[in-house]
């Protein structure tokens, strides 16, 4: 989740064709961090989960701040939460489950079932949540906040010479998406206490996809000849990030896992999973206000990552979801639509968790790759929310499971690096909040 905050620093190299890039992993701020962070530190919970054979009742619990957020320390957190064993029966809120389900995809719903033969775990084939949604706003008539100019103006000084994490804008794509086909057998997880929240996290048993992985890259993907590594974790042991996110369309859920992993034994384990209910709207007030998800504002993960097979379709029509280091990130504060932050050290002219950044309509969008100019596009009409600490700003979906690869249609990780943050404007969301971590809301057991 987002505040416990293990320190990791475990550089992967990756090449597909031309295409080669290094991605530095650590754990971050309550449920991400991503693979580009270098070691961010946050808030821990200080609670205690009972999952038994009966029906827990949830209570709320509150988290205390520890450490810094400087990315440039080692992270150390204090408090911890303890888990029992899983339940399978108990209260449950969220979606029901309805295999016929369908909805228009040109509407903005769900696709339901879907086609099992052709889901390509993509937006292109149907947004995941209704057109209502926050992430599917038109952002580009917005008004800017009064401090815009200041706070792009703060991170390229902050970070020259472009004002990300890495000095210029980098794609990260590491993080994979899954479908999974109507009937997908679902599997309990043992929660990892370092990493599980009552009430913040779900307790669910979950569909776990044949041929499917969680985000890890211990051996080379691109080479055919050397499978996948699949739902092993192997820097699980070390706090790496393993983000698992599965689509059921069938149920019209959605599950996020924050650090999980299935080992060798096969014994599966996770941290904070977030289940989304994707029949209905997404708004500002999230899973619960002050509540992280598997990623550390609180947000669904999936809906902001952007996919090859969505430039192959020449369109984006959604917000993007970027990251920061801690220390550009504004100290304990976010803004709607972010639920959730974390033990961050910025000034008051850093953008708050949940921030909304709009590329400028003016920017010459002609100069980019042609790949490059769908994400683009997608920046200037969504725009992009800040979404959790780290280092490599824009995250894409990893293209394993994806009907399209990135070789295919043509974008680097370097591909965006001329967008500087002068070249976009903050959007006005109303005012900030404090991060308090008192979150309020009932877990989901089944």
């Amino acid at each position: 989740m987002s505040r416990l905050d293990p320190a990791l620093s475990l550089a992967l190299t990756r090449t597909r064709g031309h295409v080669l890039f290094a991605i530095l992993v650590t754990t971050s701020a309550c449920a991400g961090g991503d693979d580009g962070d270098t070691g961010t530190t946050a808030a821990s919970a200080t609670a205690t989960a009972t999952a038994s054979t009966t029906a827990p009742t949830t209570t709320a619990t509150t988290a205390d701040t520890t450490t810094t957020g400087d990315p440039t320390e080692t992270g150390t957190s204090a408090g911890t939460a303890t888990a029992g064993t899983t339940s399978t029966s108990g209260p449950t809120s969220g979606p029901t489950t309805d295999p016929t389900a369908t909805s228009d995809p040109t509407t903005g719903g769900t696709t339901g079932g879907g086609n099992d033969g052709t889901l390509c775990a993509s937006q292109s084939e149907g947004r995941f949540f209704p057109a209502g949604s926050w992430f599917y706003q038109d952002a580009s008539n917005m008004p800017v906040t009064a401090d815009s100019a200041a706070i792009t103006a703060w991170m390229e000084s902050q970070s020259p010479p472009n004002g990300w994490g890495t000095g210029t804008m980098r794609i990260d794509f590491s993080i994979a998406m899954m479908d999974a086909p109507a009937g997908t057998a679902k599997r309990a997880y043992t929660p990892e206490p370092d990493y599980y929240y009552i009430p913040d996290c779900d307790l669910a048993p979950v569909p776990i996809p044949a041929g499917g992985y969680i985000e890890d890259y211990p051996q080379d993907p691109y080479d055919p000849n050397m499978p996948y590594a699949g739902y092993e974790c192997s820097g699980y042991g070390d706090g790496a990030d393993c983000h698992l996110i599965v689509l059921s369309r069938s149920e019209q859920r959605l599950y996020e896992i924050y650090h999980s992993t299935i080992d060798t034994n096969d014994d599966f384990y996770g941290g904070c999973l977030a289940l989304w209910d994707t029949s209905k709207a997404a708004d500002a007030d999230g899973r619960g206000q002050q509540c992280t998800s598997a990623d550390a504002a609180g947000f669904p993960i999936a809906p902001l990552l952007f996919t090859a097979d969505e430039i192959a379709a020449g369109e984006i029509d959604h917000a993007i979801r970027f990251i920061l280091p801690n220390s550009m990130i504004r100290a304990k504060k976010y803004v709607a639509p972010a639920t959730h932050g974390t033990n961050t050290s910025g000034p008051a002219t850093s953008i708050p968790y949940g921030g909304h950044m709009r590329l400028r309509a003016d920017y010459p969008i002609e100069t980019l790759s042609p790949a490059a100019q769908v994400v683009a596009k997608a920046l200037q009409k969504y725009g992009m929310y800040m979404s959790d600490g780290g280092n490599i700003a824009l995250t894409a979906a990893a293209d394993a499971t994806g009907c399209h690869t990135w070789e295919e249609v043509g974008l680097g990780p370097q591909d965006l690096a001329a967008l500087k943050a002068t070249d976009f404007e903050v959007i006005d969301h109303g005012p900030t909040m404090d991060v308090t971590y008192d979150c309020q809301r009932q877990q989901i057991l089944e």
